[in-house]
C-alpha cells in the first residue's frame, strides 16, 4: 500500500498528483470521541507543516498539520455531519484533505509503516 506516516501522527496516501491525509488510528484512539474538526484552508497552497485545520475531541482540540506541502484540494465533506468516521474508520471513510502536491518526493521522507509502529512503541 502506498501510504507513508508522520510523527504528528498522519497518514499519507499517494493518489497519482493528489495525496489524501488523514490521522492514525493510534491519535484517533488518543484523542478520543472526535465531535469537530475546522478544515479552512481549501483552495490555499501551504508549506509541509503548516496547519491546515483543527481536530476537536471531548477533550482537547489540536493543530492538524500538513505533512507535505501542497495545495488543499478538498475537505471531506462527510465529516461536517459525522466527524466519528475518523475513529470508526480513520483510513477509509475518515480520511480529512486531499492535498495536490507541491514536491512528491516529500512522500519519500516520511515514514514506513514499521518505523511508525516503532515510533509509537
Amino acid at each position: 500500500m502506498n501510504v507513508k506516516y508522520t510523527k504528528d501522527h498522519e497518514w499519507v496516501k499517494l493518489e497519482g498528483e493528489h495525496a489524501l491525509i488523514g490521522i492514525t488510528a493510534f491519535a484517533a484512539d488518543q484523542l478520543g470521541d472526535i465531535v469537530f474538526i475546522d478544515v479552512y484552508t481549501v483552495g490555499e497552497t501551504l508549506e509541509k507543516e503548516a496547519v491546515f485545520g483543527t481536530i476537536e475531541a471531548v477533550k482537547t482540540v489540536s493543530d492538524l498539520l500538513l505533512p507535505m506541502s501542497g495545495e488543499v484540494a478538498e475537505f471531506n465533506e462527510e465529516l461536517e455531519g459525522n466527524p466519528g468516521l475518523i475513529n470508526s474508520d480513520p483510513f477509509g471513510a475518515g480520511w480529512i484533505i486531499k492535498i495536490k502536491m507541491s514536491d512528491p518526493a516529500e512522500f519519500d521522507k516520511l515514514l514506513t509503516e514499521e518505523q511508525y509502529k516503532e515510533f509509537i512503541g
